[in-house]
C-alpha cells in the first residue's frame, strides 16, 4: 500500500484506539483529536470509519507475502525454513497484536457489517504460500503426509496469545522472573518452543 506519513499516523492512532476502546467505542472525532488533525482529513483519505479499519488491516498485512517469499527463496533446509517462518510470524503478531485483537472482536461479532473480504483474500494468498511449502516438503519426504496444514497457523497464534493474555498467570504459576522482559521471554522461550512444536507436527508419522 502506498501511504503518506499522515495516513500512516491516522492508521496507527486508530489502531491504538480501536484496540483499547473497540470499534464502536471509538469515534472519528476521537481519532482526529489524537492524531491532531481535523475530521475532514480522515474523510478525505479514507471515506468512513469502516473504510479506515479496512485500510488498517491491509496496511498491517501488506508486506507479509513478500517476507514469506523471501524466506522460502533462501538456500536452507526445510526445517531451517520452518524455524525462519515461525520466527517471522511470531515477530509480526507480536508487533501487530493490537490488530489481531481488533480482528478477533470485530469478525466474531455476527451483527457487524464490516467488509473483511479484502483482508480474507490477502490471508488466503499468504496461506497458499505456506501450503505450497509444506506440500513440497511432503513430496521430498521431509514432512509427514498426515498434516492438517490449515491448523499450523492457529497452533502458532494460539500458543502466542494464550501466553500473551495470561502472562501474569504464567508468572505466578511457573515462578517466572518478573524482571524478565515480556519481549525477551517471547523471543527466547516461546518462539523456540513453537518452532519445535511445528517441526514435530510436520515430521511426526502417525
Amino acid at each position: 500500500m502506498e501511504l503518506n506519513e499522515k495516513q500512516i499516523q491516522i492508521l496507527e492512532v486508530a489502531e491504538k484506539l480501536f484496540a483499547e476502546n473497540g470499534f464502536d467505542g471509538t469515534s472519528v472525532r476521537q481519532i482526529a483529536g489524537h492524531a491532531d488533525i481535523n475530521v475532514a482529513m480522515i474523510s478525505y483519505y479514507f471515506g468512513s470509519k469502516e473504510k479506515l479499519l479496512a485500510a488498517l488491516l491491509l496496511y498491517r498485512t501488506s508486506d507479509f507475502r513478500i517476507q514469506i517469499e523471501s524466506v522460502l527463496s533462501e538456500e536452507m533446509g526445510y526445517l531451517e525454513k520452518v524455524d525462519a517462518i515461525v520466527e517471522l510470524i511470531i515477530r509480526r503478531i507480536h508487533r501487530n497484536r493490537r490488530v489481531y485483537k481488533i480482528i478477533h472482536f470485530e469478525y466474531s461479532n455476527l451483527s457487524r457489517k464490516l467488509d473483511f473480504a479484502n483482508y480474507i483474500e490477502r490471508k488466503k494468498e499468504n496461506f497458499s504460500l505456506i501450503e505450497r511449502f509444506v506440500k513440497e516438503g511432503q513430496e521430498k519426504g521431509v514432512f509427514s503426509k498426515n498434516i492438517n496444514i490449515q491448523l499450523i497457523g492457529p497452533t502458532i497464534l494460539g500458543t502466542y496469545f494464550n501466553f500473551y493474555y495470561n502472562k501474569r498467570f504464567f508468572q505466578a504459576m511457573h515462578g517466572l522472573d518478573p524482571e524478565t522482559s515480556f519481549e525477551e521471554y517471547i523471543f527466547n522461550v516461546i518462539t523456540p518452543h513453537i518452532q519445535n512444536t511445528i517441526k514435530a507436527l510436520l515430521t511426526y508419522e502417525i
